[in-house]
């Protein structure tokens, strides 16, 4: 009986004994091979001022009111307005022709880390906080998913008939860009001392209060810069700021981002026809 007993015994501390080594043993090294190093990302290099240049310029169209007006109607009233049925009509060719609307982030990745693009990308701008660019111009945009930059003066929000806080807001929060326009248009080319606080930094506060956003874009009243104001725009904390169709600064390109106003004397086939003209090379 003993000896039955002392074999049962051995055979179980064998079959224990087996299970036992039948287990992996991990060691500290092989856990350490397990997990794997996380790539660095590339850094990114920006390039210089002679490279933005070189880059192929995006078409940026801008537009001031967009309302009816007669045929006896002043010359500045006929090219900084467009009549509601022409911009309907404009923005129904930009789509019909493959356009994308990009905004301000995308142009500037573009332009200082060679980000791609959507194909034929155009940027719609509007200036001088109308009431209609919201009623009108944005709502007609998002039938075709096209996205606008406004361009806001900080002294016009919630006059009659100019943009309100809540309006900038929804833009905003509908995926538009709200950018600055000073705070009552004053030419950037005379300002002086207190000017800057008052044209630049102030106005950036007011809008990012309203939207929670930052303010990153600027546009020069009348599309008129001199290389005083670069410094300052940059100090305020702007990443770019937009000119019209004249020849950018060689120095600072960002700051002198070229715009093309929309005339209200244009078809849309002269406008689509200008646009191409105006932006088909790049110097």
């Amino acid at each position: 009986m003993k000896k039955v007993i002392s074999i049962a015994m051995v055979s179980l501390f064998w079959m224990f004994s087996c299970q036992q080594t039948a287990v992996p043993v991990t060691t500290k090294a092989a856990v350490t091979d397990t997990i794997s190093t996380p790539k660095k990302e590339a850094k990114l290099i920006a390039n210089d001022a002679a490279a933005i240049l070189a880059q192929k310029e995006v078409p940026i169209l801008c537009y001031h009111n967009i309302k009816d007006f007669s045929a006896s109607a002043g010359e500045m009233t006929k090219t900084y307005t467009v009549k509601p049925a022409n911009f309907a009509e404009q923005m129904k060719a930009l789509a019909d022709a493959g356009y994308h609307s990009i905004l301000p982030d995308q142009l500037y990745n573009y332009l200082v880390y060679n980000k791609a693009l959507p194909e034929k990308p155009v940027m719609i701008t509007f200036d001088d906080t109308r009431g209609e660019q919201y009623s009108i111009g944005a709502a007609e945009m998002k039938k075709y998913n096209f996205k606008g930059v406004f361009f806001v003066m900080t002294v016009s929000i919630n006059r009659p008939n100019y943009l309100s806080t809540a309006e900038i807001k929804d833009l905003s929060d509908s995926g538009n860009c709200i950018a600055a326009h000073t705070w009552d248009h004053h030419m950037v080319t005379k300002y002086g001392g207190e000017d800057w606080n008052t044209q630049l930094v102030k106005p950036k506060a007011r809008l990012e209060e309203i939207i929670g956003k930052p303010i990153t874009d600027f546009a020069y009243p009348f599309g008129l810069w001199n290389a005083a104001a670069i410094p300052e725009i940059k100090k305020s904390g702007y990443k770019m700021a937009y000119i019209l169709s004249t020849k950018r600064d060689s120095i600072d390109p960002l700051f002198t981002v070229r715009r093309m106003i929309v005339s209200g004397n244009w078809s849309t086939d002269r406008m689509m026809k200008a646009m191409e003209t105006t932006f088909s090379n790049t110097k």
